[in-house]
């Protein structure tokens, strides 16, 4: 009885210590994680949120870029970092959810060494080429492709990315093969687009907007089944033939697992609150980013969405055959 008296006093004292740490957090600044270089989709909207945080939670939220390995160092960083809530990373569909079957043996698992925070936004991706291509649209493009295949490129930010990914869908779907020539970001790729250098490439929509409606690119379909709110003026790929590519790339925060609950209420609540400030949410827009609806960025529908996404990249991944060795 003694010993049970002492047990349950020890735990009502941790108990107690958590609640008070809780109430004082933070005491100084939070670090967020961008698994990538800066420029990017990612690093643009982790800065976005990490600004209006700030202001939130009375302490500085730093964003550090930390890229290598397609988002899998930084995200590994902030998957072993100390679980106090000093630590987020910024994470998405690539890091989340296609390296878990990219890789045969992934640094960590994301459903058990990261607990979800907010999903923020959603970005489709396009279909886009240098403005030499003969085609004008993609039903154009498409018996092109057919008949040229051994002579035409496309490029994408790393083997295994979410702009390999989308590019390998619209490969397989139309029945082609083409040369993949990997870049070090989505940027170099587009430059080279740009150029002429290259034929064909499927970023993010944020990246390739401004070049798009400066005519320096040629666009072919947005890679989604129905039109982006944030795009409704641009066809999609589905509308022109070729239905069923997932092109959309989602965006949220993520803390080490073990982070107690009370401090992953407080960051969830602040990135909440962070979505419904207009001048973000304005902002956001502008980088083609779509805040998801309400109901989609609680921690609670992020935690079944994750394996969800892991099962459904999976399929997809395997249909490809794309390996990352």
């Amino acid at each position: 009885m003694r010993l049970f008296r002492l047990v349950a006093s020890a735990l009502l004292i941790l108990a107690q210590l958590g609640a008070a740490t809780a109430q004082e957090w933070p005491t100084r600044y939070i670090t967020a994680i961008v698994p990538f270089g800066p420029g990017n989709s990612v690093d643009l909207v982790g800065r976005l949120l990490a600004a209006r945080m700030s202001e939130l939670l009375g302490q500085q939220v730093i964003v550090e870029n930390v890229g290598g390995a397609g988002g899998l160092t930084g995200t590994t960083r902030a998957a072993r970092a100390a679980p106090d809530g000093y630590t987020i990373v910024v994470g998405g569909a690539d890091t989340m959810a296609q390296n878990q079957t990219l890789l045969e043996k992934p640094p960590y698992n994301s459903m058990t060494d990261l607990i979800p925070i907010v999903l923020a936004v959603d970005l489709p991706s396009v279909l886009v080429g240098r403005n030499s291509l003969p085609p004008n649209s993609l039903k154009e493009l498409i018996p092109y492709m057919k008949a040229n295949q051994d002579k035409m490129q496309f490029g994408s930010s790393g083997v295994g990315g979410a702009t390999h990914l989308a590019c390998a869908q619209v490969m397989h779907a139309i029945g082609v093969t083409l040369a993949h020539v990997p870049y070090r970001s989505a940027a170099a790729g587009i430059q080279d687009l740009i150029s002429g250098n290259l034929d064909l490439y499927c970023p993010i929509a944020a990246g390739a907007l401004p070049h798009i409606e400066a005519k320096a690119i040629k666009f072919f379909g947005v890679l989604t089944d129905e039109r982006s709110p944030l795009l409704p003026h641009l066809p999609t790929a589905a509308e022109q033939g070729l239905p069923g590519i997932k092109g959309n790339y989602w965006i949220g925060l993520f803390a080490p697992a073990g982070t107690p609950e009370p401090v992953a209420a407080k960051l969830s609540q602040a990135a909440l609150s962070a979505l419904e400030t207009p001048a973000v949410q304005s902002r956001l827009r502008e980088v083609g980013a779509a805040v998801v609806a309400p109901e989609r960025r609680t921690p609670a529908y992020l935690k079944k969405f994750i394996p969800e996404e892991i099962s459904s990249w999976g399929r997809i991944i395997k249909e490809n055959g794309i390996t990352v060795k």
